[in-house]
């Protein structure tokens, strides 16, 4: 918490998003939303009121004119009229922060031919990060560096690949026209992501030849397997296919979810099966596994949201979410079992890893695909990573749907799919698998 401060109807002391809740607002409620948008700063006022930005541009006010408890929890103030108590957030992803439509990639050290890296500079005596980051936009490039008062721009390369993250500090040098901003130094650059789309990843064909072997991209619905879809055809430039046919999937780009299953002119198909037969149908397999807590509440909004829409409160706290656990939970595990079990060439993907560490799992996954991949493509999907096809995080619930007899269940789950993993010396699940 850092201070009660003066806003104005007129000219906002936090310039981000913003939203309302005269019901239930409560602190931790909006710093999460602010969190999650990758805002710096999260203000309270008026009870209800939520507002996130990247710098305070009003002046302090006394603690006392901050006097309005949170319309969610008594126990705690949000704001005033007219006046907001803020926080500076601790991110807990800073690749996830915002500036206005630019997101924040972090602190760099500037790279060797940087004319090469990033060949379009600019001189700026009086520079800030929307000046950089619109000069960029404008010459369509994707990233927008700041190196004082010099605003560079390019695409990530071998030569500025964006992996080598600095410690934010050697950043820190005030910008010339912006007081409260960074703006990098000679040698270490302030990195933002414009919104021009970085074409080098965007064309995608359906396989020119028939493929001779059928790869499952498997997955327990709700691990991801859209999404994973999506940078499997950034990565190759090849459509994926299906088990299925969803037409909202097709009417978002994935022209392979026409396709049979067994026509062999998509690179991988999508698929849930998780019997012997339709195991055995496929040569090899990516298999996508990912926490049961989130699989299960993701596609819980699927069936009852659509594949970016969110499940109704009524639907959480009726019979059918208790139903929906008990009948999908323990196929959370026998899927995973019956892909070890029945699987010819299984690789086995964490969800998790594949968020944090984009660049080397999909170089794993591209690999068992029989394609060798271009570096310089994988670069440009880790800039066009999310896609279509990432809930929005404003509709979290507030309280957590797992009752302690689920969370025992689901535990037992983990333990044995754990142990499966291990006993075919692949590293077992991810640590924060639980406790929840």
């Amino acid at each position: 918490y850092i201070g009660c401060y003066v806003d104005n109807t007129r000219q906002r002391t936090l310039r981000g998003v913003s939203f309302f809740d005269y019901k239930k607002m409560t602190v931790f409620r909006c710093q999460d939303n602010c969190a999650e948008r990758g805002y710096l700063y999260a203000g309270l006022e008026f009870g209800a009121e939520c507002y996130c930005g990247h710098k305070i541009q009003a002046s302090n006010a006394s603690e006392s004119e901050c006097n309005m408890e949170c319309k969610g929890e008594r126990s705690n103030t949000c704001g005033g009229v007219n006046r907001l108590s803020i926080y500076r957030l601790e991110l807990a992803q800073e690749s996830a922060r915002r500036y206005g439509s630019a997101i924040f990639r972090g602190c760099f050290r500037q790279p060797d031919n940087v004319s090469i890296a990033l060949p379009v500079s600019q001189l700026m005596l009086n520079m800030s990060v929307d000046k950089c980051v619109d000069f960029c936009t404008e010459k369509e490039y994707p990233l927008s560096a700041l190196a004082g008062t010099t605003c560079r721009c390019g695409f990530p390369t071998t030569l500025f690949t964006l992996h080598e993250r600095e410690d934010e500090q050697l950043c820190a040098q005030k910008c010339a026209g912006e007081e409260f901003e960074s703006c990098g130094t000679a040698e270490y650059l302030l990195v933002y992501q414009t919104q021009v789309q970085d074409n080098r990843c965007m064309d995608r064909r359906f396989l020119p030849t028939r493929a001779k072997q059928l790869v499952a991209l498997a997955s327990f619905p709700g691990a991801g397997n859209t999404w994973a879809r999506h940078l499997i055809e950034l990565a190759t430039g090849f459509y994926t296919g299906s088990y299925y046919f969803d037409g909202s999937l097709y009417n978002k780009g994935f022209k392979g979810e026409r396709d049979h299953w067994r026509s062999g002119r998509t690179i991988c198909i999508k698929t849930h099966e998780s019997g012997q037969k339709e195991i055995e149908s496929f040569d090899s397999a990516i298999l996508l596994i990912r926490n049961p807590y989130k699989a299960l509440m993701a596609e819980f909004n699927r069936k009852y949201g659509g594949h970016i829409g969110f499940a109704a409160h009524a639907h959480w706290k009726g019979k059918e979410w208790p139903e929906f656990v008990a009948n999908y939970a323990p196929w959370w595990a026998t899927h995973t079992l019956d892909w070890l079990r029945y699987g010819k060439k299984v690789l086995v993907v964490h969800f998790e890893d594949l968020k944090r560490d984009l660049f080397v799992q999909l170089q794993r996954m591209v690999g068992l695909l029989g394609i060798a991949a271009c570096e310089d493509r994988l670069l440009c999907v880790e800039g066009q990573k999310d896609g279509n096809f990432k809930r929005s995080g404003l509709r979290k619930l507030e309280y957590d749907p797992y009752t302690p007899e689920m969370r025992k269940t689901i535990s037992g789950y983990i333990k044995t799919v754990d142990t499966a993993l291990k006993l075919r010396n692949l590293s077992g699940v991810p640590d924060d698998y639980y406790p929840r």
